[in-house]
């Protein structure tokens, strides 16, 4: 799950992380009311930026500074509303709905931190960048030695000898050391204590009098985790997701869109990867990522298909079912009922085997409906994109 920059920051705040002052607004009256504060509490300009689940936001004209309450509030009226596409939300863009207002900061360097699970490893891993304000997949790409990294041992924690490494190779001046220290502890604290997947400060920057502050932060949480934190759950805004990927939510079904026009129903996400696969193979592409898992029954298959029918871009479903915990019969009985239901006119190619596979033929034979059944992997891709074809 992710959550907004306002969100991530109120978070860090709590474990001790330095961030900038700001209110997160909705109108241009709440964002006027902010800036007013900053000003007022002595600030010098102030940032406008906008809150999408997206990178790039600077690019894409969704963060100005304003040197004046009337310049604030003016950036807020733009920017609220606007749609703002860049390299991360696609040609669509997203529209904005929220705004931070965050004072400026004298800014003497920009760094990165991060932190994410190095699955290689199987421990979480502490980087740091000088190259901070950056893409840092492209920094990653074109000059890896620049990240710095520290593996953490389960149970140790980010240990203080392993902050000041980093601290001393960033470049930090030694007042600013234990400073640094204190930051990443909190930091690390803050990635464990919430489950998180994925915790990002791009820049962490160091100010003319020697302050070290999160100007950017982006968090992910680890979604297996959220029922330990009901009130992390809170903080999600479906507005900045598919809204196919929140229903398929709704019925613990595991979608995710793709650009294609093949829909995929399948139970497992190494078949998922598998299918798609061979879809690509035979000359189609992939509409989507749909796996209703392996113990999903009749009424979950029906919501799936309703799902993947609402995406206007899918000309033909495969449904490749490997019936082990998920019978086929069950699977077959959803299929029908979704057919029925939703009165679909699209070629459907299915593949099954497992348990009770004999049972889900004879339910879809008896149907009375136009299924196209495969034998194996190879003949439902190319019978599924011949039929989105045509």
């Amino acid at each position: 799950m992710k959550i907004h920059e306002y969100q991530a920051k109120a978070i860090l705040k709590k474990y001790g992380v330095a961030v900038p002052r700001g209110e997160m607004a909705e109108s241009r009256d709440e964002a006027e009311a902010a800036a007013k504060k900053l000003f007022d509490a002595g600030a010098s300009g102030v940032v406008v930026k906008a809150q999408i689940h997206a990178g790039g936001r600077g690019k894409g004209g969704g963060v100005k500074i304003a040197k004046s309450l009337e310049e604030a509030a003016d950036l807020a009226t733009k920017i609220l509303g606007m749609t703002l596409v860049t390299h991360q939300t696609g040609p669509e863009g997203r529209v904005v709905r929220r705004l931070l207002i965050e004072e400026t900061l004298p800014i003497e360097k920009e760094l990165y931190l991060g932190i994410v699970i190095d699955r290689g490893e199987a421990k979480p891993v502490f980087m740091a960048s000088q190259a901070g304000g950056m893409e840092i997949e492209e920094v990653a790409a074109e000059n890896p030695e620049a990240i710095l990294k520290e593996y953490i041992t389960p149970g140790m924690g980010l240990e203080a000898f392993q902050a000041r490494k980093l601290a001393f190779r960033l470049g930090l001046k030694p007042p600013q050391i234990n400073q640094a220290v204190q930051f990443m502890t909190g930091l690390y604290t803050a990635f464990q204590q919430t489950d998180s997947s994925l915790m990002e400060i791009n820049p962490f920057v160091t100010c003319t009098e020697g302050r070290l502050f999160a100007l950017d932060a982006k968090i992910n949480f680890d979604d297996n985790a959220l029922s330990r934190h009901p009130e992390l759950k809170e903080l999600r805004d479906v507005t900045e997701e598919d809204p196919l990927e929140v229903e398929a939510s709704k019925y613990s079904l595991n979608y995710i869109k793709l650009d294609g026009n093949v829909g995929c129903m399948v139970n497992g996400a190494g078949l998922a990867m598998a299918t798609m696969d061979i879809i690509k193979y035979a000359g189609g592409m992939p509409a989507n990522f749909l796996d209703v898992g392996g113990g999903a029954n009749a009424e979950q298959v029906t919501h799936a298909f309703e799902i993947l029918l609402s995406d206007q871009n899918v000309k033909a479903v495969l449904i490749n079912i490997f019936g082990g915990i998920l019978r086929v019969d069950t699977l077959a009985r959803g299929v029908v009922e979704a057919a029925n239901k939703t009165r679909i006119q699209l070629p459907v190619v299915l593949r099954l085997e497992g348990t009770n596979v004999e049972q889900g033929r004879e339910i879809l034979k008896e149907s009375g409906l136009n299924f196209i059944v495969a034998e194996t992997m190879k003949d439902a891709a190319e019978k599924v994109v011949a039929a989105a074809r045509s």
